[in-house]
């Protein structure tokens, strides 16, 4: 699909008279529950983008053939926003998640959101949320830019209509212990040639019954592993993995396209060989993380996602075997999560300059 044109058009207003902000307990905000005053809202008709506007929170009609949720025509994003140490409004990387978004929906054969105009939409959302930004440690305000096709039309074919919407949330932490992860040894998440690169929603509906079956045994999350042989590691559920080793890192390379090229990933990358510790992107496999482990050279594990932050792994099981991590023996991922936590609320300067000061 051609990159559709659009108007310097402003967008339009309407703040609600009715904030909920009174009403929410900020030392108790369940992930995904609560959702702030106003949402962003833009659709695509006619090659162009129209209407931007933001909306008082609310449900919206859709029509019953709306071809998004007959035949998958959906993506989305994930981003945060934080509050300072002296109380400024921040947005993290948001140029990638943007960047991102529309490589998703180039693999969809969806139209691209005008980058100006995404960022206008951010920055304006924002900014008339901003005490929804939470102040707490280990809160932030969730960002969710989504779009999906609106097609009134039952039959396979690429929709010429969609809405770009942006919601947002304030969440506290993801995971408030170490995770439980089982490694998948019959279920698929992404083949070379898919869509394993992009945020598209079918990939997230695949893995909801091997979600399910490990919940049942205990564990947290699934490890994926790639599709032909059930070998090479991929990517956790909701988060990018990275193998610590007595003398280096290991995370798995996203060179096939099978595995989504994480904003906080890049971020880690880059702290961790900051601090001195070599970073390794490449293929590894589940053999030999389980050898590395029994050999004692794999110390810890970790994932990384802008909802999981940073997640240690406090368990992996692979073909009947429990892999026990010693807590004693974190270090890296616990110096990754203050750095980056640091950076993101200005306790720390900046270097990389990945923030942008609302």
């Amino acid at each position: 699909m051609t990159t559709p044109t659009v108007a310097a058009q402003p967008i339009a207003i309407r703040p609600t008279h009715d904030s909920r902000l009174a009403s929410v307990n900020f030392d108790d905000i369940p992930f995904g529950r609560t959702f702030s005053d106003h949402m962003f809202i833009m659709d695509y008709r006619d090659g162009q983008w129209h209407d931007a506007r933001i909306e008082p929170f609310a449900p919206m009609p859709i029509h019953p053939a709306c071809s998004g949720i007959h035949y998958g025509q959906s993506i989305f994003e994930g981003m945060k926003a934080y509050r300072g140490v002296n109380g400024e409004a921040i947005l993290f990387r948001p140029d990638k998640n943007i960047t991102r978004f529309n490589r998703s929906a180039a693999r969809m054969a969806m139209p691209a959101v005008p980058e100006e105009l995404f960022h206008r939409a951010l920055v304006e959302l924002i900014g008339l949320d901003r005490d929804w930004i939470p102040d707490r440690d280990g809160s932030s305000l969730y960002i969710r830019p989504f779009m999906f096709a609106t097609e009134e039309f039952i039959g396979i074919k690429v929709a010429e209509n969609y809405r770009f919407m942006i919601l947002t949330c304030p969440v506290g932490k993801y995971y408030t212990k170490p995770v439980a992860v089982k490694v998948a040894e019959r279920y698929v998440r992404a083949f070379p040639g898919g869509t394993g690169f992009a945020k598209a929603a079918g990939n997230y509906g695949a893995t909801m019954e091997p979600m399910r079956q490990a919940r049942e045994e205990g564990y947290d999350q699934v490890l994926w592993l790639d599709g032909v042989h059930f070998r090479d590691v991929h990517e956790v559920g909701t988060m990018n993995v990275f193998f610590v080793f007595k003398d280096k890192v290991i995370t798995p390379s996203t060179d096939e396209g099978t595995i989504l090229e994480g904003v906080t990933r890049d971020s880690v990358i880059q702290i961790i060989r900051d601090k001195g510790t070599p970073v390794e992107e490449r293929h590894i496999t589940i053999d030999d993380v389980v050898s590395a482990f029994h050999s004692g050279e794999l110390v810890e594990i970790f994932g990384t996602g802008t909802a999981a932050t940073i997640a240690q792994f406090g368990r992996l099981g692979f073909k009947g075997e429990q892999l026990e991590f010693d807590q004693s023996r974190w270090s890296l991922s616990d110096f990754v999560r203050t750095e980056i936590t640091a950076i993101r609320t200005l306790a720390k300067p900046d270097p990389y300059g990945w923030n942008e000061v609302l």
